[in-house]
């Protein structure tokens, strides 16, 4: 029946996120499936319009019979950006200006109805640094709206992170801030900051 497929083999299991699971299809291509029914047909859209205006972002391949909660995209090689923090390959600094610099390409895509594209979930998990540069993974959570609430949720996720005592990131914290940026995370949509010019 057309929009529905068979599970993937269990040996294609390559990925487990809170919502979706990543299966390899090849060399090339990962299906990306939503356990809980949501629809990904939206989130293919929103991957589809950031990268036709040059934003880092997964290349979706159009296949027919897929569910809706399916999605097959480009496949990835390289670290996140929080794997290779903790392997000590990337400073939480030097993470905090990427996540900035990406932050502000991706508000400098032309709007939509409704607003600018927001990720919403932009954090150093959803990053991968592959040979090219970082991509941005993982748009369930991409809607319309202000740049700033971007910036706040990404604040927010990190200084979570930042506070927490079980965690071995709390010295993430960008020295060279302006005084007006998050001081757990570093971040700052401020145009006189260090970390804002990526200095």
């Amino acid at each position: 029946m057309a929009g529905q497929q068979d599970p993937p083999p269990r040996q294609g299991l390559i990925g487990r996120g809170r919502t979706a699971d990543v299966y390899a299809l090849d060399d090339r291509w990962v299906l990306r499936r939503y356990r809980e029914g949501l629809d990904a047909r939206g989130e293919g859209d929103v991957l589809a319009y950031v990268r036709a205006h040059g934003f880092p972002a997964p290349q979706v391949r159009a296949d027919g019979g897929l569910a809706a909660g399916e999605l097959v995209l480009e496949r990835l090689t390289g670290p996140t950006q929080l794997d290779a923090m903790m392997r000590g390959e990337l400073e939480a600094a030097d993470a905090g200006r990427e996540l900035a610099e990406l932050l502000r390409r991706l508000h400098a895509v032309p709007a939509r109805p409704g607003g600018r594209v927001l990720h919403l979930d932009l954090h150093p998990d959803n990053v991968i640094r592959t040979p090219n540069g970082p991509v941005v993974i993982d748009w369930a959570n991409a809607e319309v709206g202000e740049p700033g609430l971007d910036w706040a949720m990404s604040a927010l996720i990190l200084a979570e992170v930042a506070v927490d005592p079980g965690r071995d990131l709390a010295g993430a914290v960008a020295s060279d801030h302006c005084g007006g940026c998050h001081p757990a995370t570093g971040l700052c949509p401020g145009p006189r900051c260090s970390i804002a010019a990526g200095a």
